[in-house]
């Protein structure tokens, strides 16, 4: 087989196969398109239209009753009160001021008169009397007799103690004894003390007074015996 010859056979197997796909292509169209039409025309059988029916719409809110109206009450306007009638009164013309004049007084030249005489010089006062001052004065009596038996001392009565005591007491505006110092020992501690204990307690005094008579504070020096009975 020549060349020539062997060239044209593949060119008639060449063709064959394409005519061979072709048909192949036209048979698969046709049954793509047969199988998809029968599909599109059993759905829409299958589809079935109906309406949509709206709802109706919900009823309007009720709108409440309107208020009642409020009940005013009228007030009369008040009564017009006509103003009282002007009166204009005529006053009369003042009178004439008669001008009256009167005669200058006389001049009268006054006398000289002599002074008085001057009052005779009034006695000086006599002077005022001078007023001591008072010293305070015992209320109770003799201080001595403030004692009693029961103010004497156990341990000086013991040890047989006795004495005569000095002291200086100051009495006070009110006539009590605020202060009391030993000026002279009897010899005995318990017997001085003792002394003072029962003057501060039991001594009344009328103050004394200043010059003007006011009570002031004032000093007064008193002497105790102690004396052990029997």
């Amino acid at each position: 087989m020549s060349y020539a010859q062997q060239r044209q056979i593949g060119s008639n197997r060449t063709v064959a196969i394409i005519v061979v796909a072709l048909i192949h292509v036209l048979l698969g169209y046709v049954i793509v398109t047969g199988l998809a039409y029968n599909v599109i025309k059993q759905a829409a059988n299958d589809l079935k239209t109906f309406d949509v029916v709206d709802e109706p719409p919900p009823p309007p809110p009720e709108e409440p009753p309107p208020p009642p109206p409020e009940s005013r009450v009228e007030t009369p306007p008040p009564p017009i009160v006509s103003p009282p009638p002007i009166v204009r009164t005529r006053t009369p013309p003042p009178s004439p001021v008669q001008v009256v004049r009167e005669a200058p007084p006389p001049v009268i030249t006054p006398r000289a008169t002599p002074a008085p005489p001057a009052p005779p010089a009034r006695p000086a006062p006599p002077p005022a009397p001078v007023v001591k001052a008072i010293p305070p004065r015992s209320a109770s009596g003799d201080l001595q007799n403030l004692f009693r038996g029961d103010d004497y001392p156990e341990g000086a009565a013991r040890d047989n103690e006795q004495g005569s005591v000095t002291v200086r007491l100051t009495v006070a505006t009110t006539g009590r004894v605020s202060d009391c110092a030993v000026s002279s020992s009897s010899g005995s501690r318990s017997l001085d003390t003792a002394t003072c204990r029962v003057l501060r307690s039991r001594a009344r005094f009328t103050p004394a007074r200043d010059s003007s008579g006011n009570p002031t504070t004032d000093n007064v020096t008193q002497r105790i015996r102690w004396v052990l009975e029997g």
